[in-house]
Protein backbone atom coordinates (compact mmCIF):
# COMPACT_ATOMS: atom_id res chain seq x y z
CA UNK A 1 0.00 0.00 0.00
CA UNK A 2 1.57 3.09 -0.89
CA UNK A 3 2.07 6.02 1.75
CA UNK A 4 0.34 9.39 1.51
CA UNK A 5 2.20 12.01 0.31
CA UNK A 6 2.94 14.79 2.50
CA UNK A 7 0.83 17.98 2.56
CA UNK A 8 4.62 19.62 2.44
CA UNK A 9 4.85 18.09 -0.85
CA UNK A 10 1.56 18.32 -2.42
CA UNK A 11 2.36 21.07 -4.85
CA UNK A 12 5.06 19.35 -6.52
CA UNK A 13 2.12 17.29 -8.42
CA UNK A 14 2.09 20.43 -10.73
CA UNK A 15 5.21 19.68 -13.42
CA UNK A 16 6.15 22.90 -14.27
CA UNK A 17 6.27 24.32 -10.26
CA UNK A 18 8.29 21.05 -9.82
CA UNK A 19 11.06 21.93 -12.74
CA UNK A 20 11.25 25.40 -11.35
CA UNK A 21 11.34 24.90 -7.65
CA UNK A 22 14.28 22.36 -8.23
CA UNK A 23 15.72 24.75 -10.53
CA UNK A 24 15.86 26.88 -8.31
CA UNK A 25 16.82 24.91 -4.84
CA UNK A 26 19.89 24.39 -7.25
CA UNK A 27 20.66 27.97 -7.97
CA UNK A 28 20.00 29.43 -4.24
CA UNK A 29 22.71 26.06 -3.11
CA UNK A 30 24.69 28.04 -5.40
CA UNK A 31 24.53 31.39 -3.93
CA UNK A 32 24.82 30.17 -0.56
CA UNK A 33 28.21 29.09 -1.56
CA UNK A 34 29.02 32.16 -3.57
CA UNK A 35 28.19 33.70 -0.19
CA UNK A 36 30.00 31.04 1.50
CA UNK A 37 32.85 31.82 -0.52
CA UNK A 38 32.90 35.80 -0.26
CA UNK A 39 32.93 36.07 2.86
CA UNK A 40 35.54 33.61 3.75
CA UNK A 41 37.94 35.35 1.52
CA UNK A 42 37.48 38.85 2.71
CA UNK A 43 38.56 37.51 6.08
CA UNK A 44 42.02 37.06 3.82
CA UNK A 45 41.91 40.27 1.88
CA UNK A 46 40.71 42.50 4.64
CA UNK A 47 39.82 41.08 8.16
CA UNK A 48 38.18 43.81 9.85
CA UNK A 49 34.81 43.65 11.19
CA UNK A 50 33.42 46.30 9.09
CA UNK A 51 34.86 44.96 6.15
CA UNK A 52 33.57 41.28 6.58
CA UNK A 53 30.24 42.98 7.21
CA UNK A 54 29.77 44.81 4.13
CA UNK A 55 29.91 41.19 2.31
CA UNK A 56 26.35 40.57 3.80
CA UNK A 57 25.52 44.51 3.13
CA UNK A 58 26.73 44.50 -0.37
CA UNK A 59 24.65 41.34 -1.41
CA UNK A 60 21.32 43.19 0.35
CA UNK A 61 21.66 46.59 -0.62
CA UNK A 62 20.81 46.25 -3.89
CA UNK A 63 16.74 44.25 -2.81
CA UNK A 64 16.69 47.68 -1.15
CA UNK A 65 18.09 49.87 -4.40
CA UNK A 66 16.28 47.54 -7.31
CA UNK A 67 13.58 46.15 -5.63
CA UNK A 68 10.56 48.24 -6.60
CA UNK A 69 11.40 48.89 -10.46
CA UNK A 70 12.18 45.14 -10.27
CA UNK A 71 8.68 44.71 -9.33
CA UNK A 72 6.66 47.27 -11.47
CA UNK A 73 8.60 45.90 -14.50
CA UNK A 74 7.76 41.84 -13.27
CA UNK A 75 4.26 43.33 -13.20
CA UNK A 76 3.92 45.11 -16.77
CA UNK A 77 6.42 42.88 -18.84
CA UNK A 78 6.58 38.62 -19.59
CA UNK A 79 8.06 37.59 -16.25
CA UNK A 80 9.69 34.87 -18.43
CA UNK A 81 11.73 36.61 -20.25
CA UNK A 82 12.50 39.28 -17.23
CA UNK A 83 13.44 35.91 -15.26
CA UNK A 84 16.01 34.57 -17.68
CA UNK A 85 17.29 38.08 -17.88
CA UNK A 86 17.99 38.05 -14.43
CA UNK A 87 19.88 35.05 -13.97
CA UNK A 88 21.94 35.67 -16.94
CA UNK A 89 23.28 38.54 -15.54
CA UNK A 90 23.82 36.60 -12.32
CA UNK A 91 25.59 34.06 -14.59
CA UNK A 92 28.33 36.40 -16.02
CA UNK A 93 29.16 38.04 -12.64
CA UNK A 94 29.85 35.05 -11.18
CA UNK A 95 32.20 33.98 -14.04
CA UNK A 96 33.71 37.53 -13.75
CA UNK A 97 34.51 36.92 -10.00
CA UNK A 98 35.43 33.64 -10.67
CA UNK A 99 38.06 34.45 -12.59
CA UNK A 100 39.20 37.47 -11.14
CA UNK A 101 39.89 35.29 -7.67
CA UNK A 102 41.69 32.58 -9.42
CA UNK A 103 44.45 35.39 -11.21
CA UNK A 104 44.51 36.90 -7.38
CA UNK A 105 42.86 40.04 -9.15
CA UNK A 106 40.52 40.63 -6.60
CA UNK A 107 40.64 43.20 -3.95
CA UNK A 108 38.13 43.58 -1.11
CA UNK A 109 36.94 46.34 -2.78
CA UNK A 110 36.81 44.71 -6.26
CA UNK A 111 35.24 41.90 -4.01
CA UNK A 112 32.42 44.36 -2.70
CA UNK A 113 31.52 45.29 -5.71
CA UNK A 114 30.99 42.25 -7.60
CA UNK A 115 28.94 40.52 -4.72
CA UNK A 116 26.85 43.86 -4.95
CA UNK A 117 26.35 43.23 -8.51
CA UNK A 118 25.80 39.68 -8.06
CA UNK A 119 23.04 40.97 -5.56
CA UNK A 120 21.57 43.23 -8.14
CA UNK A 121 20.63 40.29 -10.41
CA UNK A 122 19.16 38.79 -7.74
CA UNK A 123 17.09 41.95 -6.13
CA UNK A 124 15.68 41.52 -10.04
CA UNK A 125 15.23 37.89 -9.37
CA UNK A 126 13.19 37.90 -5.93
CA UNK A 127 9.38 39.93 -7.09
CA UNK A 128 9.14 38.31 -10.37
CA UNK A 129 9.27 34.46 -9.06
CA UNK A 130 7.63 35.25 -5.39
CA UNK A 131 5.02 36.82 -7.87
CA UNK A 132 5.08 33.74 -10.47
CA UNK A 133 4.23 31.23 -8.01
CA UNK A 134 0.57 31.89 -8.51
CA UNK A 135 0.86 30.86 -12.21
CA UNK A 136 2.64 27.74 -11.25
CA UNK A 137 0.33 26.18 -9.17
CA UNK A 138 -3.75 26.09 -8.00
CA UNK A 139 -5.17 28.34 -5.84
CA UNK A 140 -6.01 25.42 -3.20
CA UNK A 141 -2.26 24.54 -3.03
CA UNK A 142 -0.84 28.37 -3.15
CA UNK A 143 0.04 28.40 0.54
CA UNK A 144 1.76 24.65 0.30
CA UNK A 145 3.56 26.52 -2.60
CA UNK A 146 4.64 29.68 -0.67
CA UNK A 147 5.67 27.43 2.25
CA UNK A 148 7.76 24.75 0.28
CA UNK A 149 9.51 27.66 -1.75
CA UNK A 150 10.71 28.55 1.95
CA UNK A 151 11.44 25.08 2.82
CA UNK A 152 13.62 24.88 -0.64
CA UNK A 153 15.40 27.86 0.78
CA UNK A 154 16.33 26.88 4.13
CA UNK A 155 17.58 23.50 2.06
CA UNK A 156 19.96 25.50 0.22
CA UNK A 157 20.90 27.59 2.60
CA UNK A 158 21.57 23.96 5.06
CA UNK A 159 23.67 22.58 2.10
CA UNK A 160 24.96 25.47 0.27
CA UNK A 161 27.55 26.62 2.90
CA UNK A 162 28.59 23.25 3.89
CA UNK A 163 29.44 22.37 0.18
CA UNK A 164 31.11 25.87 -0.32
CA UNK A 165 33.18 26.00 3.27
CA UNK A 166 34.51 22.41 1.90
CA UNK A 167 34.95 23.39 -2.37
CA UNK A 168 37.03 26.75 -0.58
CA UNK A 169 39.08 24.29 1.53
CA UNK A 170 39.30 21.69 -1.83
CA UNK A 171 40.19 24.99 -3.99
CA UNK A 172 39.99 28.29 -2.75
CA UNK A 173 36.99 30.40 -2.74
CA UNK A 174 37.27 30.30 -6.42
CA UNK A 175 35.91 26.97 -6.36
CA UNK A 176 32.43 28.40 -5.03
CA UNK A 177 32.47 30.87 -7.12
CA UNK A 178 32.32 28.81 -10.41
CA UNK A 179 29.63 26.27 -8.74
CA UNK A 180 27.54 29.45 -8.09
CA UNK A 181 27.49 29.75 -11.97
CA UNK A 182 27.27 26.28 -12.89
CA UNK A 183 23.79 26.35 -10.55
CA UNK A 184 22.50 29.22 -12.12
CA UNK A 185 23.22 27.91 -15.80
CA UNK A 186 20.63 24.96 -14.66
CA UNK A 187 17.79 27.60 -13.69
CA UNK A 188 18.77 29.46 -17.12
CA UNK A 189 17.80 25.76 -19.07
CA UNK A 190 14.49 25.24 -16.80
CA UNK A 191 13.45 28.60 -17.87
CA UNK A 192 13.99 28.23 -21.24
CA UNK A 193 11.59 25.25 -21.39
CA UNK A 194 8.93 26.58 -19.67
CA UNK A 195 5.59 27.50 -21.91
CA UNK A 196 4.10 30.01 -20.04
CA UNK A 197 0.61 30.36 -21.14
CA UNK A 198 0.19 33.83 -23.41
CA UNK A 199 -1.92 36.54 -20.92
CA UNK A 200 -4.99 37.75 -22.59
CA UNK A 201 -4.10 40.98 -24.12
CA UNK A 202 -5.66 44.11 -22.56
CA UNK A 203 -7.30 46.55 -24.47
CA UNK A 204 -5.99 49.27 -22.77
CA UNK A 205 -1.94 50.67 -22.64
CA UNK A 206 0.53 49.52 -20.98
CA UNK A 207 1.70 50.36 -17.45
CA UNK A 208 4.46 52.65 -17.48
CA UNK A 209 7.77 51.78 -15.32
CA UNK A 210 7.07 55.20 -12.94
CA UNK A 211 3.39 55.56 -12.78
CA UNK A 212 3.50 51.48 -12.06
CA UNK A 213 5.67 52.09 -9.40
CA UNK A 214 3.67 54.76 -8.22
CA UNK A 215 0.41 52.84 -7.98
CA UNK A 216 2.53 50.00 -5.85
CA UNK A 217 3.55 52.15 -3.24
CA UNK A 218 -0.11 53.94 -3.32
CA UNK A 219 -1.40 50.62 -3.00
CA UNK A 220 1.09 49.22 0.03
CA UNK A 221 0.57 52.65 1.65
CA UNK A 222 -2.93 52.11 1.96
CA UNK A 223 -3.22 48.69 2.75
CA UNK A 224 -3.27 47.78 6.66
CA UNK A 225 -2.31 44.03 5.91
CA UNK A 226 0.56 44.89 3.55
CA UNK A 227 2.21 47.81 6.59
CA UNK A 228 2.12 45.64 9.12
CA UNK A 229 3.62 42.73 7.67
CA UNK A 230 6.58 44.95 6.84
CA UNK A 231 6.63 46.98 10.03
CA UNK A 232 6.96 42.77 11.56
CA UNK A 233 9.34 41.90 9.12
CA UNK A 234 11.36 44.98 9.52
CA UNK A 235 11.68 44.68 13.34
CA UNK A 236 12.52 41.05 13.12
CA UNK A 237 14.97 41.51 10.31
CA UNK A 238 17.18 44.42 11.82
CA UNK A 239 18.20 43.15 14.99
CA UNK A 240 18.73 39.31 13.40
CA UNK A 241 21.35 40.51 10.74
CA UNK A 242 23.82 40.63 12.99
CA UNK A 243 24.54 36.73 12.87
CA UNK A 244 24.91 37.14 9.15
CA UNK A 245 27.49 40.17 9.09
CA UNK A 246 29.32 38.67 12.34
CA UNK A 247 29.31 34.90 11.91
CA UNK A 248 32.35 34.32 9.86
CA UNK A 249 34.69 36.41 12.32
CA UNK A 250 33.04 34.05 15.34
CA UNK A 251 33.87 30.76 13.91
CA UNK A 252 37.25 32.17 13.14
CA UNK A 253 38.37 34.40 15.77
CA UNK A 254 36.45 33.31 19.05
CA UNK A 255 35.95 29.69 18.07
CA UNK A 256 39.35 29.52 16.23
CA UNK A 257 37.68 26.76 13.22
CA UNK A 258 38.23 27.06 9.98
CA UNK A 259 36.34 27.28 6.52
CA UNK A 260 35.00 23.78 6.94
CA UNK A 261 33.40 24.66 10.33
CA UNK A 262 32.02 28.00 8.88
CA UNK A 263 29.90 26.05 6.44
CA UNK A 264 29.11 23.69 9.25
CA UNK A 265 27.63 26.12 11.02
CA UNK A 266 25.21 27.69 8.45
CA UNK A 267 24.11 24.10 7.62
CA UNK A 268 23.06 23.43 11.23
CA UNK A 269 21.20 26.62 11.07
CA UNK A 270 20.10 25.51 7.31
CA UNK A 271 18.81 22.18 8.62
CA UNK A 272 16.98 23.37 11.52
CA UNK A 273 15.17 25.81 9.51
CA UNK A 274 14.09 22.97 7.21
CA UNK A 275 12.91 20.98 9.83
CA UNK A 276 10.84 23.79 11.46
CA UNK A 277 9.31 24.59 8.15
CA UNK A 278 7.79 20.86 8.26
CA UNK A 279 6.56 21.68 11.74
CA UNK A 280 4.63 25.22 10.62
CA UNK A 281 1.84 23.42 10.02
CA UNK A 282 1.34 22.11 13.12
CA UNK A 283 2.45 25.19 14.87
CA UNK A 284 0.06 27.45 12.61
CA UNK A 285 -2.68 25.07 14.17
CA UNK A 286 -2.42 26.69 17.82
CA UNK A 287 -1.02 30.34 17.00
CA UNK A 288 -2.42 32.70 14.92
CA UNK A 289 0.07 34.41 12.15
CA UNK A 290 1.02 37.64 14.62
CA UNK A 291 1.65 35.38 17.63
CA UNK A 292 4.08 32.74 15.66
CA UNK A 293 6.02 35.90 14.20
CA UNK A 294 6.27 37.65 18.44
CA UNK A 295 7.63 33.86 19.62
CA UNK A 296 9.72 33.40 16.75
CA UNK A 297 11.35 36.93 17.35
CA UNK A 298 12.14 36.20 20.93
CA UNK A 299 14.02 32.37 20.26
CA UNK A 300 16.15 34.47 17.66
CA UNK A 301 17.35 36.60 20.22
CA UNK A 302 17.72 33.49 22.60
CA UNK A 303 19.53 32.12 19.85
CA UNK A 304 21.91 35.57 19.53
CA UNK A 305 22.46 35.55 23.20
CA UNK A 306 23.87 32.18 23.02
CA UNK A 307 26.17 32.66 20.02
CA UNK A 308 27.47 35.77 21.95
CA UNK A 309 28.95 33.83 25.34
CA UNK A 310 30.20 31.27 22.84
CA UNK A 311 33.86 30.17 22.89
CA UNK A 312 33.19 26.31 22.36
CA UNK A 313 31.42 24.75 18.89
CA UNK A 314 28.98 23.11 20.87
CA UNK A 315 26.64 25.73 22.34
CA UNK A 316 27.70 28.24 19.27
CA UNK A 317 25.72 25.27 17.14
CA UNK A 318 23.05 24.90 19.48
CA UNK A 319 22.77 28.91 18.86
CA UNK A 320 22.58 28.43 15.34
CA UNK A 321 20.14 25.43 15.59
CA UNK A 322 17.46 27.61 17.07
CA UNK A 323 18.38 30.50 15.29
CA UNK A 324 17.80 28.49 12.30
CA UNK A 325 14.42 27.74 13.47
CA UNK A 326 13.22 31.02 14.56
CA UNK A 327 14.41 32.61 11.26
CA UNK A 328 12.21 30.58 9.30
CA UNK A 329 9.17 30.30 11.19
CA UNK A 330 8.89 34.17 11.07
CA UNK A 331 10.06 34.87 7.68
CA UNK A 332 7.88 32.32 6.09
CA UNK A 333 4.69 33.32 7.96
CA UNK A 334 5.84 37.00 6.93
CA UNK A 335 6.25 36.44 3.66
CA UNK A 336 3.16 34.39 3.13
CA UNK A 337 0.66 37.32 5.10
CA UNK A 338 2.36 40.06 2.26
CA UNK A 339 1.54 37.59 -0.62
CA UNK A 340 -1.80 36.58 0.34
CA UNK A 341 -2.26 40.27 1.37
CA UNK A 342 -1.70 41.67 -2.40
CA UNK A 343 -4.10 41.31 -5.47
CA UNK A 344 -2.75 39.96 -8.95
CA UNK A 345 -1.90 43.26 -10.46
CA UNK A 346 -0.23 44.33 -7.81
CA UNK A 347 1.54 41.39 -6.43
CA UNK A 348 5.53 41.89 -8.11
CA UNK A 349 5.60 45.24 -7.02
CA UNK A 350 3.71 44.57 -3.47
CA UNK A 351 6.25 42.00 -2.40
CA UNK A 352 8.97 44.14 -4.12
CA UNK A 353 8.66 46.80 -1.38
CA UNK A 354 8.15 43.98 1.22
CA UNK A 355 11.57 42.79 0.31
CA UNK A 356 13.02 46.29 -0.25
CA UNK A 357 12.09 47.10 3.37
CA UNK A 358 13.28 43.62 5.09
CA UNK A 359 16.36 43.97 2.86
CA UNK A 360 17.33 47.27 3.62
CA UNK A 361 17.14 46.58 7.39
CA UNK A 362 19.22 43.74 6.54
CA UNK A 363 21.60 45.46 5.26
CA UNK A 364 21.72 48.88 7.08
CA UNK A 365 21.67 45.80 10.55
CA UNK A 366 24.40 43.85 9.23
CA UNK A 367 26.66 47.23 9.04
CA UNK A 368 25.49 48.66 12.36
CA UNK A 369 26.57 45.10 13.73
CA UNK A 370 29.78 44.66 11.90
CA UNK A 371 30.83 48.34 13.30
CA UNK A 372 29.75 48.00 17.12
CA UNK A 373 31.81 44.88 16.85
CA UNK A 374 34.72 46.63 15.54
CA UNK A 375 34.28 49.20 18.54
CA UNK A 376 33.28 46.92 21.39
CA UNK A 377 33.85 43.46 20.10
CA UNK A 378 31.95 40.73 18.16
CA UNK A 379 30.41 39.13 21.85
CA UNK A 380 28.42 43.06 22.25
CA UNK A 381 27.06 43.32 18.94
CA UNK A 382 25.36 40.14 19.18
CA UNK A 383 24.16 40.63 22.63
CA UNK A 384 22.85 43.94 22.04
CA UNK A 385 21.41 42.63 18.70
CA UNK A 386 19.39 40.31 21.12
CA UNK A 387 18.06 42.45 24.00
CA UNK A 388 17.35 45.32 20.65
CA UNK A 389 15.56 42.41 18.85
CA UNK A 390 13.50 41.85 22.38
CA UNK A 391 12.37 45.07 23.45
CA UNK A 392 10.89 45.69 19.34
CA UNK A 393 9.53 42.25 19.27
CA UNK A 394 7.21 43.53 22.35
CA UNK A 395 6.46 47.07 20.78
CA UNK A 396 5.20 45.77 17.52
CA UNK A 397 2.90 42.60 18.79
CA UNK A 398 -0.11 45.06 18.53
CA UNK A 399 0.19 45.09 14.50
CA UNK A 400 -1.63 42.30 13.58
CA UNK A 401 -1.10 40.23 10.29
CA UNK A 402 -3.52 37.34 10.34
CA UNK A 403 -6.68 39.07 8.37
CA UNK A 404 -5.11 39.26 5.18
CA UNK A 405 -6.95 36.06 3.34
CA UNK A 406 -10.33 34.40 2.96
CA UNK A 407 -13.33 34.57 1.75
CA UNK A 408 -14.61 38.86 1.99
CA UNK A 409 -17.40 39.88 4.64
CA UNK A 410 -21.06 39.72 3.52
CA UNK A 411 -21.85 42.93 1.53
CA UNK A 412 -25.04 44.83 1.91
CA UNK A 413 -27.26 44.13 -0.93
CA UNK A 414 -26.97 47.28 -2.32
CA UNK A 415 -24.50 47.47 -5.22
CA UNK A 416 -21.74 50.26 -5.71
CA UNK A 417 -23.00 53.37 -7.82
CA UNK A 418 -22.55 53.35 -11.54
CA UNK A 419 -21.70 56.77 -13.49
CA UNK A 420 -23.02 56.86 -16.65
CA UNK A 421 -20.80 56.58 -20.03
CA UNK A 422 -18.93 59.36 -21.68
CA UNK A 423 -20.95 61.25 -24.10
CA UNK A 424 -19.68 60.49 -27.83
CA UNK A 425 -18.38 63.67 -28.82
CA UNK A 426 -15.84 63.31 -25.70
CA UNK A 427 -14.93 59.91 -26.33
CA UNK A 428 -11.65 61.68 -28.39
CA UNK A 429 -10.29 63.11 -25.23
CA UNK A 430 -10.46 59.78 -23.24
CA UNK A 431 -7.38 58.07 -22.89
CA UNK A 432 -4.09 57.43 -21.78
CA UNK A 433 -3.15 61.32 -22.27
CA UNK A 434 -6.51 62.92 -21.26
CA UNK A 435 -4.97 64.80 -17.68
CA UNK A 436 -6.82 63.91 -14.31
CA UNK A 437 -10.15 62.83 -13.89
CA UNK A 438 -12.31 63.71 -11.19
CA UNK A 439 -14.96 61.01 -9.53
CA UNK A 440 -17.90 61.75 -7.93
CA UNK A 441 -20.36 60.18 -5.87
CA UNK A 442 -23.90 61.92 -3.65
CA UNK A 443 -24.99 60.17 -0.76
CA UNK A 444 -28.24 60.89 1.27
CA UNK A 445 -27.31 59.46 4.66
CA UNK A 446 -30.04 59.76 7.99
CA UNK A 447 -28.13 61.99 10.46
CA UNK A 448 -28.42 59.32 13.03
CA UNK A 449 -26.40 57.21 11.21
CA UNK A 450 -23.40 59.35 10.76
CA UNK A 451 -20.62 57.63 12.93
CA UNK A 452 -21.18 54.42 11.31
CA UNK A 453 -21.49 55.96 7.76
CA UNK A 454 -18.18 57.59 8.23
CA UNK A 455 -16.29 54.52 9.77
CA UNK A 456 -17.76 52.80 6.31
CA UNK A 457 -15.98 55.78 4.66
CA UNK A 458 -12.41 55.07 5.87
CA UNK A 459 -12.27 51.63 4.25
CA UNK A 460 -14.14 53.26 1.33
CA UNK A 461 -11.17 55.71 1.32
CA UNK A 462 -8.26 52.90 1.59
CA UNK A 463 -10.42 51.34 -1.05
CA UNK A 464 -10.06 54.44 -3.97
CA UNK A 465 -6.45 55.21 -3.13
CA UNK A 466 -5.24 51.34 -3.23
CA UNK A 467 -6.50 51.40 -6.77
CA UNK A 468 -5.21 54.48 -8.08
CA UNK A 469 -6.63 57.57 -6.45
CA UNK A 470 -3.91 60.31 -6.06
CA UNK A 471 -6.23 62.17 -3.43
CA UNK A 472 -9.57 61.37 -1.79
CA UNK A 473 -12.14 63.61 0.37
CA UNK A 474 -15.46 63.76 1.68
CA UNK A 475 -17.48 66.45 2.55
CA UNK A 476 -20.70 67.14 4.44
CA UNK A 477 -23.26 69.71 3.89
CA UNK A 478 -23.31 72.06 6.53
CA UNK A 479 -27.11 73.65 5.44
CA UNK A 480 -28.16 69.79 4.88
CA UNK A 481 -26.46 66.93 6.85
CA UNK A 482 -28.09 64.50 5.29
CA UNK A 483 -26.42 65.07 2.23
CA UNK A 484 -22.33 64.11 1.71
CA UNK A 485 -20.12 64.01 -1.52
CA UNK A 486 -16.99 61.70 -1.61
CA UNK A 487 -14.54 63.07 -4.55
CA UNK A 488 -11.19 61.53 -5.50
CA UNK A 489 -9.18 61.74 -8.17
CA UNK A 490 -6.89 59.51 -10.65
CA UNK A 491 -4.08 59.94 -12.68
CA UNK A 492 -5.76 60.30 -16.70
CA UNK A 493 -8.89 57.91 -18.06
CA UNK A 494 -6.84 54.88 -18.81
CA UNK A 495 -6.29 55.09 -14.76
CA UNK A 496 -9.86 55.51 -14.45
CA UNK A 497 -10.28 52.14 -16.50
CA UNK A 498 -8.36 50.49 -14.18
CA UNK A 499 -9.87 51.32 -11.09
CA UNK A 500 -12.31 48.29 -11.08
CA UNK A 501 -10.13 45.42 -12.85
CA UNK A 502 -8.13 46.54 -9.56
CA UNK A 503 -10.92 45.96 -7.21
CA UNK A 504 -11.07 42.71 -4.95
CA UNK A 505 -14.05 41.14 -3.34
CA UNK A 506 -13.16 43.00 -0.21
CA UNK A 507 -13.34 46.24 -2.28
CA UNK A 508 -16.42 45.60 -3.72
CA UNK A 509 -18.05 44.87 -0.52
CA UNK A 510 -16.50 47.80 1.26
CA UNK A 511 -18.01 49.87 -1.04
CA UNK A 512 -21.64 47.94 -1.78
CA UNK A 513 -21.94 48.68 2.56
CA UNK A 514 -21.11 52.78 2.26
CA UNK A 515 -23.76 52.84 -0.79
CA UNK A 516 -26.02 50.72 1.65
CA UNK A 517 -26.47 54.08 3.90
CA UNK A 518 -28.19 56.25 0.88
CA UNK A 519 -31.60 56.69 1.61
CA UNK A 520 -32.98 57.34 -1.12
CA UNK A 521 -34.90 55.54 -3.30
CA UNK A 522 -32.99 56.12 -6.77
CA UNK A 523 -29.14 54.82 -5.89
CA UNK A 524 -26.16 57.26 -5.18
CA UNK A 525 -25.83 59.52 -8.08
CA UNK A 526 -21.74 58.92 -9.37
CA UNK A 527 -20.16 61.22 -12.08
CA UNK A 528 -16.95 61.74 -13.60
CA UNK A 529 -15.38 65.09 -14.92
CA UNK A 530 -12.81 65.77 -16.85
CA UNK A 531 -10.20 68.53 -16.45
CA UNK A 532 -9.90 70.49 -19.37
CA UNK A 533 -7.65 73.70 -17.87
CA UNK A 534 -4.02 72.47 -17.73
Amino acid sequence: MPFPTPRAFLPLRHATFRTLWLATLASNIGGWMQNTGAGWLMTSLDPTPMMVSLVQAASMLPVFLLALPAGALADIIDRRIFLITAQAWILAMALILAALTMTDAIGPWGLLALTFCIGAGSAMNFPAWAATTNELVPREDLVGAIALNGIGFNLARALGPALGGFAIAAAGPEAAFILNAVAFLVLIVALLAWRRPREARSRMPQEHLVSAMRAGLRFVSHSPAMRAAILRACTFFLFSAAVWGLLPLLVRERLGLGPEAFGLMLGVMGGSAVAAGFALPALRARLDRSETVFWASLLICVAMGILAVSTHWAPAALGMLLYGAAWITAGSTLSASAQLAAPAWVRARAIAIYQLSFFGVMAFGSALAGWVGGRFGVPVALGAAAAGGAVAAVLVRAWRIDAVAGAPPAAAETVAPTPEAPAQELQALLGEHSGRVLEVVRYCIDPAEREAFLKAMQEVRRVRLRSGAVSWRLYEDVAHPERWVELWAVESWTEHLREEARRTDWDRAALARAAGFHRMEAPPEAARFLNVVP
